[in-house]
């Protein structure tokens, strides 16, 4: 198959070096370098885990859970329902 493809710059002269020190022609050595490229599978990028740091928040002081409706009150105000 015939195409025109347009590489860049530093592209084609490392594909060029890479053609004169094998004794390939350019063709060759583009087709040799996009062949070993696609048998390559695709490298996956290791990612950090994300990692969440909890802090015990509590209530603040004054307020307790052992009456709830109290506590909604307190927190929310009287017309919390």
């Amino acid at each position: 198959m015939h195409t025109t493809l347009t590489l860049d710059d530093d592209l084609a002269a490392l594909l060029e070096r890479e053609a004169k020190k094998s004794g390939m022609t350019f063709e060759d050595a583009v087709n040799h370098f996009l062949r070993q490229g696609m048998k390559q599978p695709p490298q996956k990028t290791a990612l950090k885990p994300f990692v969440v740091k909890s802090k015990p928040l509590g209530l603040p002081p004054g307020l307790s859970y052992d009456c709830i409706g109290q506590l909604l009150e307190d927190l929310e105000g009287p017309l919390h329902r």
